[in-house]
């Protein structure tokens, strides 16, 4: 009988160590989940400063705001121009625009899609070559000073020809929390940066809003300006308009940050329950 008794004491000691060792290593486990769940509670909150032009009071009716200055873009050394030249004589004219065909590949158009680019490559001298015209020094112009130089070449060999010149690789870069980050192929000189961001697909829910980053390269050094979306001044700043080769950088929030976190917490969760249960089975079954 007092054997008996002792097996009893023994038997409800082990048992009472075991559901002791069990509560212990899923204590963890519903830790994690309560930190998961606040994660999520407070990832889910909604973002503050997500409307632009907060200044502009919802009841006024209109409001000027001054803006900013535009300034030509100019021509740089590995730009590529698209030169056309019109005469009266069609076999002159397929001559003269024949050299347009090289061309370079594109990541994306302003419609989104990928493209190839045709053109005159400005070499590291600053020149194209053009048919029967020849070498043209271009950098440091306008396209519109290279028309006008262009006409006046031309003019020497056919009688009123009508010349239009423009970018065909006006890349804009953006990049961060928007909708499709790309390198994008302006179809035309005066960008914004309201431009660029609406050609990205504009800003996701996450995007900074307050603190977007321009990143411009001028005279072989990096300038880095900030915008405020929420606010009209952005209208008056002299960075308004983009130039070329320009990248612009959205910052994500910290709802974004929490909720990258929120993301590998419940993956580690997950694991952790994983492990946890398969440790319960194999204390609780006998081999």
């Amino acid at each position: 009988m007092q054997n008996c008794q002792l097996d009893m004491s023994l038997i409800n000691r082990k048992f009472g160590f075991r559901l002791n060792t069990i509560f212990k290593r899923c204590k963890g486990t519903y830790y994690h989940l309560a930190g998961i769940i606040c994660l999520f509670l407070f990832s889910c909150s909604a973002p503050k400063n997500v409307t632009y032009f907060r200044d502009i009071p919802d009841s006024l009716g209109s409001k000027e705001v001054e803006q900013a200055l535009y300034k030509t873009p100019l021509v740089q050394v590995d730009d590529i121009l698209q030169v056309t030249i019109q005469t009266l004589d069609p076999g002159a004219t397929a001559l003269l625009n024949q050299q347009n065909a090289p061309s370079w590949p594109s990541t994306a158009t302003a419609t989104g899609g990928a493209g190839n680019i045709s053109g005159y490559l400005v070499d590291k001298d600053g020149n194209i070559v053009l048919p029967l015209i020849g070498k043209m020094q271009v950098k440091g112009k306008s396209t519109e000073e290279v028309r006008a130089a262009v006409t006046e070449k031309a003019a020497q060999f056919y009688k009123d020809p009508v010349v239009n010149v423009r970018f065909v690789n006006f890349k804009i870069t953006v990049l961060g929390e928007v909708a499709r980050p790309s390198t994008y192929v302006m179809p035309n000189e005066k960008v914004t940066l309201l431009d660029a961001i609406g050609m990205a697909g504009d800003l996701t829910i996450y995007g900074k809003r307050e603190n977007v980053l321009l990143i411009r390269e001028k005279e072989g050094k990096k300038e880095f300006v900030r915008f405020n979306l929420n606010n009209t001044n952005l209208f008056t700043s002299p960075y308004y308009y983009l130039q070329q080769g320009d990248v612009v950088y959205v910052e994500p929030n910290k709802s974004k940050v929490v909720s990258t976190d929120a993301s590998r917490l419940k993956n580690i969760t997950i694991i952790t329950s994983a492990i946890t249960l398969l440790v319960v089975i194999l204390t609780r079954v006998k081999f």
